[in-house]
């Protein structure tokens, strides 16, 4: 069993910046972050595995997301710049553990005017 707390979401204007960070209850494989928006299925926004430190990203947040871990705390890192209306949801995190999927609770994140 693995818990995930996230942190760090809220309410930001267009351009605004957030990190987000989600810590995990014992070392995990891969750890990624997800969004939900009103209406829309879940998508992939970012992913980092652990040892090589590869990462992924959704073509919509190329260029102003950042993925980044600490393996010594079991955290991964969201830096979320430059942000647009369209970046507004739920994000999760979720880390991978044995073939299996753990899931946070979710932090909302608003950009709004």
């Amino acid at each position: 069993q693995v818990q995930l707390v996230e942190s760090g979401g809220g309410l930001v204007q267009p351009g605004g910046s957030l990190r987000l960070s989600c810590t995990a209850s014992k070392f995990t494989y891969a750890m990624s972050w997800y969004r939900q928006a009103p209406g829309k299925e879940r998508e992939s926004v970012a992913s980092i595995t652990s040892v090589s430190g590869s990462t992924n990203y959704a073509n919509s947040v190329k260029g102003r997301f950042t993925i980044s871990r600490d393996n010594t705390k079991n955290t991964v890192y969201l830096q979320m710049n430059s942000l647009k209306p369209e970046d507004t949801g739920v994000y999760y995190c979720k880390a991978v553990l044995d073939a299996r999927n753990y899931w946070g609770q979710g932090t909302q994140v608003t950009v709004s005017s």
